[in-house]
C-alpha cells in the first residue's frame, strides 16, 4: 500500500525499517517526548535510551496500513508488526505531534 506521510515520518519509518538509531533520533527535536509501552522518554538523551533499549530489543517488520491526518501539525499511522516479541503481531498506532520538521511527541500504543 501506498501511503502519502510527512516527510520527518516516512523518514523515522524508513529509518526504523534498517534499524539505524541514528537517522531515527535525528527526526525528533531535541525536546520531543515518547510515550512506549507504558513509559515515557523526554529530551534526546532519554530518546536515545529509549532507542538501544525498548525500541531494539526485538527483530521485527512493519507493515504500514494506514495515515489519517489530524489538522496541520499531527498524524496517527496505523500498521502491523511481526516478530521475535512475546505474541509474535501486534497492531499499532503511532500518533506522531510535528514541529519545525520535526517529530515533537510519538505515542505508540494498541
Amino acid at each position: 500500500m501506498n501511503i502519502r506521510l510527512p516527510d520527518v515520518v516516512a523518514r523515522y519509518f524508513e529509518a526504523s525499517a534498517r534499524r539505524d538509531r541514528d537517522a531515527v533520533g535525528a527526526a525528533f527535536a531535541d525536546d520531543a517526548v515518547v510515550a512506549d509501552e507504558g513509559h515515557t522518554w523526554r529530551g534526546a538523551a532519554e530518546i536515545r535510551a529509549w532507542l538501544e533499549g525498548t525500541a531494539s530489543q526485538y527483530e521485527y517488520t512493519t507493515e504500514l496500513l494506514g495515515a489519517q491526518a489530524e489538522g496541520e501539525d499531527a498524524v496517527t499511522v496505523t500498521g502491523r508488526i511481526d516478530g521475535d516479541f512475546p505474541g509474535g503481531t501486534a497492531q499499532l498506532d503511532w500518533h506522531f505531534t510535528l514541529a519545525g520538521g520535526l517529530i515533537r511527541h510519538l505515542r505508540i500504543a494498541p
